[in-house]
Formats: structure tokens, C-alpha cells, sequence
């Protein structure tokens, strides 16, 4: 254990706070949420930076840290839908997304693979955190802003129930964003997983089908490439 990866059991940590505190409805919960949401998606850039400026990167790092990505995204969306805050469809597709590729994340580190977040998932990440915080923090701010423009934003595109939703509207956008780039992600995902892993689970040589036996045909391991048979 080192510290990057501390910063990341923090992150995993303040999930369920964050979801106790939009729940509970606490006195001016939303911008209790939105401060805890954005601390811990700080957290998120910190220990990846620390973990390659330490030159610190471990295998457990490179699991851990997308785990807890998808904890806080999960316990802040789950909250907005039941807040009337976020579409539960659209909470739906992102969370499937992130259930999905765990699962096959969790396949190919039994094959001995580690398949790292590709940059397309990185934009979905920051697409879905702009979202999410729109979307928390709309309900405060909106008001503030009508108040001085007498504007319905986005009456006419955007069928919001709100008079005045600048701040909603441009989350209700960021959320279509974060949906398109999770099915991207996912596809790309898929790609690099299946290139990698999918031979083995379908000719017999890989560990989950009992023949332990590295087919002749596969790529080099991770020793012989020399990167920890990482897939950027």
C-alpha cells in the first residue's frame, strides 16, 4: 500500500457519506453534496498524479481507482434520480455501462491482464462529473440567475419543470454527452478486451476454461513486452 492508493480508499469512503447526505436531505444538503462530490473527484486526479509522479503505479492502483470512480458516479447518480434530479434511464444506461465493464475488467485480471481506462473513458468520467454537478447544484442557482436575466433558458428545447434551468439545462446536455461517451467507452472497451482476452475464453487456453495452457497463437505475455500486460 502507498499513499496514491490511500487517497483512493478515501475516495471509495466518501461515497456513502455523500449519498447519506443527499438522502438524508439535510439543511442545504445539495451544496454539502456538490462540496463532498467535487473533494472527492479532486481525489481522483491526486492520487493518479501522485501515483506516476512516485512513480507508484501498481496493478492495485489500476483497479482500485476505476472502482472507486464508478462508486461515486453510482451514489450520486442513484441520489439525483430518487431527488427528481436525473433521468432514471439515463442513470440506468451509465450504470449498466460501469457494471459491464467491471465484470469484464474482473475477467481479464483473472487471465493475468490489466486493462487500464483508454481516454474515451476519461472523457466520460469528466462528462458525467460536470453533469452531476449541474445537476446538483441547478436547484440553488437557477433562481439566483432568473433573478436577474427574467430568462427561461431552456423553455423551448428542454422540457424541464422549472421556469428558470440554465444550470439544469446545460446538465440535462452533459448528461446526453455522458451517456454517448459511456456506449463509446464501452465499445472501445469491448474492442481491447476482446483482442486481448476474448480468444482465449472461446479456443479453450484461457484460465476460466480450465486449460491453463498459453496458446500458441497469443501475443506476447506481459513479462516478454515488458509493460505488465497493461492496455493503455
Amino acid at each position: 500500500m502507498n499513499l496514491p492508493n490511500y487517497i483512493t480508499f478515501a475516495r471509495i469512503l466518501m461515497v456513502p457519506i455523500l449519498v447519506v447526505v443527499l438522502m438524508t436531505r439535510v439543511q442545504n444538503h445539495l451544496i454539502i453534496g456538490v462540496t463532498l462530490f467535487w473533494i472527492a473527484s479532486l481525489t481522483d486526479w491526486l492520487d493518479g498524479y501522485l501515483a506516476r509522479r512516485w512513480n507508484e503505479v501498481t496493478v492495485l492502483g489500476k483497479l482500485l481507482d476505476p472502482l472507486a470512480d464508478k462508486l461515486l458516479v453510482a451514489g450520486a447518480l442513484m441520489s439525483l434520480v430518487e431527488l427528481n434530479l436525473a433521468p432514471a434511464w439515463m442513470a440506468f444506461i451509465i450504470l449498466a455501462r460501469e457494471f459491464a465493464i467491471t465484470g469484464l475488467r474482473g475477467i481479464a485480471s483473472e487471465e493475468g491482464i490489466t486493462i487500464a481506462a483508454g481516454t474515451v473513458g476519461k472523457w466520460k468520467l469528466g462528462a458525467q462529473v460536470a453533469a452531476i454537478s449541474c445537476l446538483m447544484l441547478g436547484p440553488k442557482l437557477d433562481p439566483f440567475l432568473y433573478t436577474f436575466t427574467k430568462r427561461e433558458i431552456f423553455k423551448f428545447f428542454i422540457q424541464l419543470n422549472r421556469p428558470y434551468a440554465f444550470i439544469m439545462g446545460m446538465g440535462m446536455i452533459l448528461m446526453w454527452i455522458a451517456v454517448i461517451l459511456a456506449i463509446w467507452s464501452a465499445a472501445v472497451y469491448f474492442k481491447d478486451f476482446w483482442n486481448v482476452v476474448g480468444e482465449r475464453l472461446f479456443d479453450g487456453t484461457g484460465k476460466l476454461t480450465g486449460n491453463h495452457e498459453p496458446a500458441k497463437h497469443e501475443a506476447k505475455s506481459a513479462d516478454q513486452r515488458g509493460d505488465g500486460g497493461n492496455i493503455q
